[in-house]
């Protein structure tokens, strides 16, 4: 908890039983807290701001966050997705969105989903699929377990760099809730 003692300033500001409205400095906020806080700090802040009904829905942050990963990021959080909805639902998204015009590595992809013969997307794999998909992917996988958004946060608190590409709002709402947290609220 040293680390909120050194940060309790910028907390204090976030502080509340609601989200504090948007900052200019928010990032830089952000920024303090990432570097100093524990993931799973973070990771709270994070779900938070998934839940938020001031956010777009999961789905469409998880696509954003993906757009915005690296090939790695992408594997990572699709790997996430789809230990929790299924290696299935992945390949009949994509056949759907992708149809005939799949490309022969995301149709054999696809095949190998469908098959059960693969249940990991690797780096390069991952760079092949749309944000879209990822859309889709992420709004059943919350249907079926609501918990993927913990999975998801903890696996962003790692990348707070891209949790940036998030916003105002939704960094706003994860320093609200760690703040929050700090006060014992």
């Amino acid at each position: 908890m040293d680390w909120m003692n050194q940060l309790s300033g910028i907390l204090e500001q976030y502080a509340g039983a609601a989200a504090a409205p948007a900052q200019s400095n928010v990032q830089d906020d952000f920024d303090q807290i990432a570097q100093s806080a524990p993931p799973s700090e973070l990771a709270d802040g994070l779900a938070a701001a998934f839940r938020s009904d001031k956010t777009p829905d999961f789905g469409q942050m998880a696509a954003q966050l993906f757009s915005n990963s690296s090939g790695q990021e992408r594997a990572g959080i699709l790997n996430t997705l789809i230990s929790v909805a299924g290696p299935l639902i992945l390949s009949q998204v994509l056949s759907r969105r992708t149809g005939s015009n799949a490309g022969g590595g995301l149709s054999s992809l696809i095949d190998r989903l469908t098959s059960g013969q693969q249940t990991h997307i690797t780096p390069e794999q991952a760079e092949q699929i749309p944000a879209e998909a990822v859309q889709e992917v992420a709004a059943q996988a919350e249907k079926k377990d609501p918990s993927v958004i913990d999975q998801v946060s903890s696996f962003y608190a790692q990348h707070p760099t891209l949790v940036k590409t998030l916003g105002a709002a939704a960094l706003s709402i994860a320093l609200s809730k760690i703040a929050q947290r700090q006060q014992g609220v």
